[in-house]
């Protein structure tokens, strides 16, 4: 004889997501009120920041220290801040996840306890990676310290490392507590890492918003000299998009395998690894997105006039549309491998139209090859003509 019993339930997540300058100074209330959301405190807080920042603002662990004194009644701090090493080193394995781990067991936090992590994408995954699997799971509050970070990385309900050569193989999905993406901290990137996270915005325009990427279009040149004004209105319109579609795209946990948020990703990942992990990944999502552009062109969906502005829009904004690590791309594998990322099953955005989109279950990998030697032919040609004005 058997028996089956079924059982559902549904579980609300929120979390703020605040857009401010300065948060550490004492006067801020957007980290204290992130705290505060716990009830009456004083809450033990332990902090991790990204030793890129820390950097680049001398003073940042100071200020740090200052703004949890001034703010004694809410937050009461764990020991000093835990400063740790940046970029996608800080995710390749389980060091960090270890350091983090023991942080959170010598210090006595536990699942009413909060980790704040101040850094770029890769920190934020492997210090939320720590965070979700302690105590099943300590309250965690992300402060991006980047483009990519504070549009896409750092607002989203992902965390995770590369694992055996594999990018993002282990993680879990676990909402943060809130995310105060600090604009100021963007002050302290250099032009490369302040610029590389754009790609994503532009990602986030093509399959979800046409009005944003033709805002994109007028702002290209501000964007490519990164003014500030302009990075800033792209970042939140594009951290806006990601969590609209987190929270109204009816999948935030991805049980399946429809992903628009992943589109031109299959080649990125497949670059990032081929790189050795050098090439970063809003770059390698610059170059993914106009492979894709080029192969919805081929394939009779995009128009070329659309597809030229997707293409100038990236080169305006300074993003090379072509790596050398293309020439070694193994497109079946490739494929294969983003197969399995999403589950068994093949689901990848392809463009109609700057804000539209179609879903697709195969990729013909001749053509694909095709948009590879088009996407070269294009960038060699674009070469030409800068060293001609030049």
């Amino acid at each position: 004889m058997t028996s089956t019993f079924r059982e559902s339930f549904s579980v609300t997540h929120g979390y703020p997501v605040v857009f401010t300058r300065q948060a550490l100074d004492p006067a801020n209330p957007a980290l204290r009120d992130a705290v505060a959301q716990a009830g009456p405190g004083p809450h033990k807080l332990a902090a991790v920041l990204d030793d890129g920042p820390v950097r680049a603002f001398p003073g940042l662990i100071g200020r740090f220290k200052d703004y949890v004194r001034h703010h004694r009644e809410t937050i009461a701090l764990a020991g000093d801040p835990l400063v740790v090493r940046g970029g996608e080193q800080a995710k390749d394995g389980m060091d960090l996840v270890h350091q983090v781990l023991e942080l959170i067991v010598q210090r006595g936090l536990c699942r009413q306890s909060f980790v704040a992590v101040l850094g770029g994408g890769a920190v934020l995954d492997a210090v939320g990676f720590a965070a979700a699997t302690a105590h099943r799971g300590v309250r965690l509050i992300r402060l991006p310290s980047t483009t990519l970070a504070q549009n896409d990385a750092g607002v989203g309900v992902k965390n995770g490392i590369n694992w055996f050569g594999r990018k993002n193989l282990l993680g879990a999905f676990a909402p943060p507590y809130a995310v105060i993406n600090d604009f100021s901290l963007l002050d302290g990137l250099a032009p490369a890492e302040r610029r590389t996270g754009l790609s994503e915005a532009v990602k986030v325009a093509l399959i979800r918003d046409r009005a944003f990427f033709e805002r994109l279009f007028q702002l290209r040149h501000s964007l490519g000299a990164l003014e500030s004004n302009a990075v800033e209105e792209a970042v939140e319109r594009c951290a806006v998009l990601h969590l609209e579609h987190i929270a109204g795209a009816g999948d935030p946990f991805e049980l399946g395998s429809s992903r628009p948020l992943d589109f031109g990703h299959w080649s990125a990942h497949a670059l990032e690894e081929l790189s050795g992990w050098t090439l970063s990944h809003g770059d390698a999502v610059g170059v993914g997105v106009a492979l894709d552009s080029v192969y919805s062109h081929l394939a009779g969906l995009l128009a070329e006039a659309d597809l030229d502005d997707i293409l100038e829009v990236l080169t305006d904004m300074g993003f090379a549309l072509w790596s050398p690590h293309l020439d070694a791309l193994d497109v079946d594998a490739a494929l294969a491998s983003f197969r399995e990322h999403l589950g068994g099953e093949l689901a990848l955005s392809l463009i109609t139209a700057p804000g539209s989109r179609v879903e697709v279950d195969r990729v013909d990998a001749g053509l694909m090859r095709r948009a590879i030697a088009r996407l070269g032919q294009y960038a060699a040609g674009l070469g030409r003509e800068r060293a001609c004005r030049r």
